[in-house]
C-alpha cells in the first residue's frame, strides 16, 4: 500500500458519505472521509433535517399551547415566545448531532479530512484548505457530495431577504409576513414552522397540489391542514420574478386566470427544490459522466464511468432523501466486500415532517391509474380511532391500496398523528410481499394509532372495518 493512500474515501460528509465510511471500517476497509466545512454532518445534520425538525418540534408545542391546551383542561397565561432561546436550542440540538458524528469517526477509526476534494485523475484527489493543499490516493472513492437549494428563472437568491431554507433555519427572528416559493416537502415543513410562530405564510406552488410528488389525497389534507395553521396556500401559481427592496419583497406572479399579481412581504423563501452538487469536483478530470440534470450517472451497482468511483444519494438519481443516501452507502461499500445487498427503492418511504405528519410508501393512486393497474381502496380516518380521540389528533386518514386478487400491498399513504413512525410497518409489509390479510389478521395494541392501519387494510381487502 502506498504512504497514505486509503482503501475507501468518502467525499462528503452527509447521511449517506458517514453511514457509508461507517461500514466501510467496520468491514475492515482503511478509510477517510473528506469535508470542506468546519463541522460533519452535511445538510441534513448542519443546515436540513436536524436543525427543522427542531423548530417544527418547537413551533408544535407554542401552537398547543396558545389554541389547544384549553382543551385538555389546562390554564395557562398567553405563552410567549422567546426567539433567542428557540433559535438556541435548535443551534444545541444540531451541535449534539455533529459532535455525535465526531464521536463515530474517531470511534471506527477512521480519518478525518478538513478541505474540498478535487479529483486529478480516477486514482487521486487533492484536498485544499487552509493550510495548503494535498495529494491523497485511494483506491476507491465514493462521491456523497449531496445537493444545493435550486432556483427558477427570475428568481436569484441574495441570502438576505430572498433566502433558501438554509437562512430561513438561521434567521433568529420571526417575519412579519413570508412568501414561500414551493410547496413541496421542504417549502410545507417551513410553511408550518412559520405560520405556528405568528407570521403571515403565503405558500405559492406552480402544480395543482401539495407536495405533488406524493398521493394527490394526501396533497388536499396537507393543505386543510395548513390552511387551519392560518397558512394561505395558492396552487397553480407561476411566480415570474421576485425583487428586494431594502426591508421588504416583491413578488409578481401569474395566477390561475392568467392575471398577474404583485405581493409584498418581510422574507421570500423559495424551496422549489435541490439539484446535486458536483461543483468543483473535477470530474473532468475522470471518465465519470452526469447527465441532463447534472447528476452523476450510475449503475446498478452504484458505480461511475470509472469502476474504482462510485456515487450515492443526492448527487445520483432518484429521490432527495437522507434514508435513501444511508442505504446507499452501506449497499456501495457492501458490493464493495463481495455481498450482495439489494435496495427496493419502491420501499423507501417519504415523510413531511408538518403536525400531523404525512408519510407515505409505494405507488400512488395517480401512478397505479396512469399505469392501468387495477387496485383496490382502503381508507380509515383517524376520527375514528380511540387513541387519536384521546390525544385530540383527529385530522387526517390511512390510505391502503392493494392488488385485488390476492392483496399485495401497492401502496400505503398517511397523514396524522406519528405518520413518521407508522410508515415503517408499511415498509415492512411492503419489503416482504405481505398481503392485507395478512397485516390485519395480526394483534395490534389497543388503543394505539396503529390501528388506523389494521381497518384500512381491511377496507383494501374489501372486508369491513371495525371501528367505522
Amino acid at each position: 500500500m502506498k504512504k497514505n493512500q486509503f482503501d475507501i474515501m468518502v467525499i462528503g460528509s452527509g447521511p449517506g458519505g458517514y453511514v457509508a465510511a461507517i461500514r466501510a471500517s467496520q468491514l475492515g476497509y482503511r478509510t477517510a472521509i473528506v469535508e470542506k466545512y468546519g463541522s460533519l454532518g452535511g445538510t441534513c445534520t448542519n443546515v436540513g433535517c436536524i436543525p427543522s425538525k427542531a423548530l417544527l418540534d418547537t413551533s408544535k408545542k407554542f401552537y398547543q399551547a396558545r389554541g389547544k391546551f384549553k382543551e385538555f383542561g389546562i390554564d395557562i397565561n398567553p405563552p410567549q415566545l422567546n426567539v433567542g432561546q428557540v433559535f438556541h436550542r435548535k443551534d444545541k440540538v444540531v451541535d449534539a448531532n455533529t459532535k455525535g458524528i465526531d464521536y463515530l469517526m474517531s470511534k471506527n477509526n477512521i480519518e478525518v479530512i478538513t478541505g474540498k476534494a478535487s479529483f486529478l485523475n480516477n486514482e487521486s484527489v487533492k484536498i485544499e484548505n487552509d493550510k495548503g493543499i494535498v495529494t491523497i490516493p485511494s483506491s476507491r472513492f465514493i462521491i456523497a457530495t449531496g445537493s444545493k437549494p435550486a432556483s427558477i428563472p427570475g428568481v436569484v437568491f441574495d441570502k438576505k431577504r430572498i433566502i433558501t431554507s438554509t437562512e430561513a433555519l438561521s434567521l433568529n427572528e420571526i417575519p412579519e409576513s413570508l412568501i414561500i416559493i414551493g410547496g413541496g416537502v421542504i417549502g410545507c415543513e417551513m410553511a408550518s414552522i412559520f405560520a405556528r410562530f405568528g407570521s403571515k405564510v403565503t405558500v405559492l406552488e406552480y402544480a395543482d397540489s401539495l407536495v405533488s410528488g406524493m398521493d394527490g389525497d394526501l396533497g388536499k389534507g396537507l393543505k386543510k391542514v395548513l390552511t387551519k395553521e392560518g397558512v394561505q396556500v395558492l396552487l397553480g401559481q407561476r411566480v415570474k420574478e421576485v425583487k428586494n427592496e431594502g426591508g421588504r419583497t416583491v413578488v409578481i406572479y401569474q395566477n390561475q386566470k392568467g392575471e398577474n399579481i404583485r405581493s409584498v412581504s418581510s422574507y421570500v423563501l423559495v424551496a422549489v427544490g435541490r439539484k446535486a452538487y458536483t461543483k468543483g469536483l473535477g470530474l473532468e478530470n475522470t471518465n465519470v459522466q452526469v447527465d441532463e440534470n447534472g447528476r452523476i450517472k450510475v449503475d446498478e451497482n452504484l458505480a461511475t464511468h470509472e469502476s474504482n468511483i462510485y456515487a450515492i444519494g443526492d448527487v445520483i438519481r432518484g429521490p432527495m432523501l437522507a434514508h435513501k443516501a444511508e442505504e446507499e452507502g452501506v449497499f456501495v461499500v457492501e458490493r464493495i466486500d463481495g455481498q450482495k445487498p439489494h435496495i427496493n427503492y419502491n420501499a423507501i418511504p417519504k415523510v413531511v415532517y408538518t403536525w400531523p405528519e404525512v408519510a407515505s410508501v409505494g405507488q400512488t393512486e395517480e401512478e397505479l391509474k396512469w399505469r392501468n393497474i387495477p387496485y383496490n381502496t382502503g381508507k380509515f380516518p383517524f376520527s375514528a380511532s380511540s387513541r387519536a380521540r384521546a390525544a385530540g389528533e383527529k385530522d387526517g386518514f390511512v390510505k391502503v391500496l392493494s392488488e385485488p386478487v390476492y392483496g399485495e400491498i401497492l401502496g400505503i399513504h398517511i397523514i396524522g398523528p406519528r405518520a413518521a413512525d407508522l410508515i415503517a410497518q408499511a415498509v415492512v409489509a411492503m419489503e416482504y410481499e405481505v398481503t392485507a390479510k395478512d397485516m390485519f389478521s395480526i394483534s395490534y395494541a389497543h388503543p394505539t394509532y396503529s390501528e388506523a392501519l389494521k381497518d384500512a387494510f381491511r377496507l383494501s381487502y374489501n372486508d369491513q372495518a371495525i371501528n367505522l
